[in-house]
C-alpha cells in the first residue's frame, strides 16, 4: 500500500509550488484535494489523490519575479555574514541595467522572499540568479536537478611545465570531493591560461578544489550561464529581470 505524503511535500514533487508557498497556501485555503479544500497545515494525502490550486495562487505566483545579477566580488550570495554584503543589496532601481528587456516596474515588494537560487563565492564573479518563485529554486538547486553552469577559470599551473593532459581528462572526470565522486564535467582549455567548466552540481567552492587537486591555482573565477540564460552582456554590479520567454 502506497503510504501518504504531506500535501506540502506533494505539490513540491507535482512541480505546482516550493513546500513554503504550498504551506502558505494550504493556511490560506486555496488548496483543494479530490475537490475538498484543506487548509491545516501538515495534512496527508496519497499519490492518487487528485489535488487543485484557487486561482488565486496561480495571479500571486505570476507576480512573483525573478533577478539576474552580474556578482562582483566581495558580496556573497545568500545571507549577510561577516561583515560582508549580501548581493541581493544591488538590486535597486539605480543599479538595474539600462538595456533591461524587461517590462517589470521595481518595487520595494519584490525584495521580500528573494532568495539566491544557488551560491556564488564572495571572491568569484558572474551570474547570480535570485527568485521569489519557489519552482525556479527548485529547478536551479534541488536534488534532481540536470541544469548545467558554465564558468570561465582564470588559473596558473603551480608545477613546472604546462597542465598534463592526464591531469586534464581527471577535471572532466576521476575525482573525489568530500568522500564523493564528483559528477562528469565538461573542461578545455579557453586560452594557454583560461579554462571554461561546465557543471551540473555546485558543491561548495567546487572548481577552486578541483584545480587545487591538480595543481592549478584560480586566479579568477566567473560564472557566464545558467542552463539557456547567459550572462551575456551585464555589467558588473548590475541587475535584470528574467523575462517571460527565458527559461533555464
Amino acid at each position: 500500500m502506497t503510504e501518504p505524503l504531506r500535501l506540502s511535500k506533494r505539490m513540491s514533487e507535482l512541480g505546482l509550488c516550493s513546500r513554503r508557498e504550498a504551506d502558505e497556501w494550504i493556511a490560506r485555503g486555496w488548496v483543494r484535494v479530490d475537490g475538498q479544500v484543506v487548509s491545516e497545515l501538515g495534512s496527508k494525502v496519497l499519490p492518487t489523490q487528485r489535488i487543485t490550486v484557487e486561482r488565486q495562487a496561480a495571479a500571486e505566483q505570476s507576480k512573483r519575479v525573478t533577478v539576474l545579477i552580474h556578482k562582483p566580488v566581495g558580496y556573497v550570495s545568500g545571507q549577510a555574514e561577516d561583515g560582508y554584503t549580501p548581493a541581493v543589496a544591488l538590486i535597486k532601481p539605480e543599479n538595474r541595467w539600462a538595456e533591461d528587456p524587461s517590462a517589470e516596474q521595481f518595487h520595494p515588494t519584490q525584495l521580500r522572499s528573494l532568495v539566491p537560487c544557488g551560491r556564488l563565492d564572495i571572491d568569484s564573479v558572474g551570474l547570480l540568479v535570485l527568485s521569489q518563485d519557489g519552482r525556479i529554486a527548485k529547478q536551479l538547486i534541488g536534488e534532481t536537478t540536470s541544469i548545467e553552469k558554465e564558468y570561465l577559470v582564470r588559473v596558473q599551473y603551480t608545477k613546472p611545465g604546462t597542465l598534463p593532459d592526464s591531469e586534464l581528462k581527471k577535471l572532466k572526470h576521476g575525482l573525489w570531493m568530500d568522500g564523493k565522486p564528483l559528477l562528469p564535467a565538461k573542461v578545455r582549455w579557453q586560452n594557454e591560461d583560461q579554462l571554461s567548466f561546465t557543471l551540473m552540481e555546485g558543491r561548495k567552492r567546487q572548481i577552486r578544489r578541483m584545480c587545487d587537486m591538480v595543481g592549478l591555482k584560480v586566479l579568477g573565477l566567473k560564472r557566464v550561464r545558467i542552463g539557456r540564460v547567459k550572462l551575456g552582456d551585464l555589467p558588473v554590479g548590475q541587475w535584470r529581470y528574467l523575462t517571460p520567454e527565458e527559461g533555464f
